[in-house]
């Protein structure tokens, strides 16, 4: 009599159950397709196939059961999903990469469940937010140091120790989002200060300014050093995004626009790998460029184009013309061979882990929960807009991954503890207080309101 009112409280537990089998399925389905495109047969690994990641997910959801009850029921299945559909498009490609992916997968999900295994209160990072900061540029910067930075095709993005080989800024991703939460947290009354007004938009001091000029400058770093415009874009615009969050200023996000104008002028004006990139999203079909430097790009183009509408199926097409079409570019591959439909399917998946991330964000009720949600659900958005940006010639081409989907460890990894921390701030926090690095709980969480800060007679609310 005991067992129907567990259930009926949580039935997120049955939704998440029913979404991660049929993530297996899809996930399943999809690789099969593809052996069966190449080959006309099923593949010989199938029943190893479906005990490894029925597994692997079956254990994920039973860990969120168990480590975050009441977390969001539909960011588990929906990463599972972009995964699979990563794993099964990377195996029609390259078999023997799709190897390596499969091991980082196992990886990832093992680190999901220790990152929601130790962190059992989200709010206890936002005691440590100077050490996490000068972690995350540290990572950030690390391909710079001599001895350990290796740089592949231009960019100096990776860092090699013994036979180990790494992205950081993916590590340093999450990191920096955990920290900009907790130093927004702390300081959005004093930069949500105005005191400037220029037409319709209030400015702050420009002593409070200052961070928002040194994540500029970080950036024009990140382009300078390690020639990764990519990042570079990524960090600056999640920062952005999260000062916009934490202050409900429109003019930071005027002022990030124009701060963005300015480093990529100088960008363009100082380095010759960023004006080849604008030449290429500029040029790539011109005769001179098709063969050359734009090849890449171009196929990118020819390969969505003979997909059509429904593609040409999978395991059908010829996205292997694309070079790396493996990591930058299996955005393309999806293209040609599921054609818009899938491609538009595959976008709606992103449309809902990003949705519900944001649900779950402004569902907590301090302010670190809620800009920590909302960062990491940023991360993930603008890494999918620069990229799918780039393939379809929106935007310039930037070097970073499709979240879950493209080949990379670095990015898998690091995009399964982002979720994990996603999950955790999805669910209701535990009954006992965060302890905080001054030892003692904010203000806000033993339910008094924050001081007040006294704004400028005149400012609007």
């Amino acid at each position: 009599m005991q067992a129907a009112p567990t259930l009926r409280a949580h039935p997120e537990r049955g939704t998440q159950l029913a979404l991660t089998i049929l993530a297996v399925i899809l996930s399943v389905g999809a690789y099969v397709l593809v052996v069966l495109g190449e080959t006309g047969k099923a593949p010989p690994d199938i029943a190893a196939f479906v005990a490894a990641i029925s597994a692997a997910f079956l254990i994920a959801h039973f860990v969120v059961v168990r480590l975050a009850p009441g977390a969001d029921p539909v960011l588990l299945p929906t990463a599972a999903v972009l995964s699979g559909l990563g794993y099964a498009m990377i195996y029609r490609l390259d078999p023997g990469r799709a190897g390596d992916q499969f091991g980082w997968l196992m990886l990832g999900i093992g680190l999901f469940a220790l990152t929601l295994f130790v962190i059992r209160d989200h709010r206890v990072l936002d005691g440590y937010t100077y050490t996490i900061g000068l972690a995350g540029v540290a990572f950030l910067l690390l391909p710079i140091a001599p001895g350990i930075g290796r740089t592949i095709n231009g960019a100096r993005l990776w860092v090699g120790v013994g036979p180990i080989v790494f992205e950081p800024a993916e590590i340093s991703k999450v990191l920096l989002v955990v920290f900009l939460a907790s130093f927004l947290n702390a300081k959005k009354e004093l930069l949500a200060m105005a005191t400037r007004r220029l037409g319709p938009f209030h400015f702050p001091e420009l002593r409070y300014m200052g961070p928002l000029l040194v994540a500029w400058a970080i950036s024009l770093a990140v382009l300078f050093l390690e020639k990764d415009l990519g990042s570079s874009m990524l960090f600056f615009g999640i920062f952005t995004v999260m000062l916009w969050t934490a202050t409900g200023r429109a003019s930071y996000l005027v002022l990030g626009v124009v701060l963005f104008a300015i480093g990529a002028f100088i960008g363009y004006s100082a380095f010759a790998h960023v004006q080849d990139r604008v030449t290429i999203y500029l040029h790539a079909l011109d005769p001179q460029h098709i063969h050359t430097d734009g090849y890449q790009v171009a196929q990118a183009q020819f390969a969505m184009a003979t997909g059509g509408i429904v593609g040409t199926g999978l395991g059908q097409g010829h996205p292997d013309l694309i070079p790396s079409v493996w990591t930058d570019f299996i955005f393309a591959a999806f293209g040609e061979e599921l054609g818009l439909f899938g491609v538009t399917a595959l976008l709606l998946l992103y449309v809902v882990l990003i949705g519900r991330g944001f649900r779950g964000a402004l569902a907590r009720e301090d302010g670190f929960s809620k800009l920590l949600g909302a960062g990491l659900t940023s991360a993930v958005a603008l890494q999918t807009f620069i990229i799918v940006g780039g393939v379809t010639r929106l935007i310039p081409l930037t070097g970073i991954t499709l979240p879950f989907v493209s080949y990379g460890g670095s990015s898998l990894v690091a995009n399964f503890v982002l979720l994990a921390l996603l999950i955790r701030v999805s669910a209701p926090p535990p009954a006992h207080a965060a302890t905080r690095a001054r030892g003692r709980p904010r203000a806000t969480d033993r339910g008094e309101s924050e001081p007040t800060v006294r704004t400028p007679r005149g400012e609007p609310a």
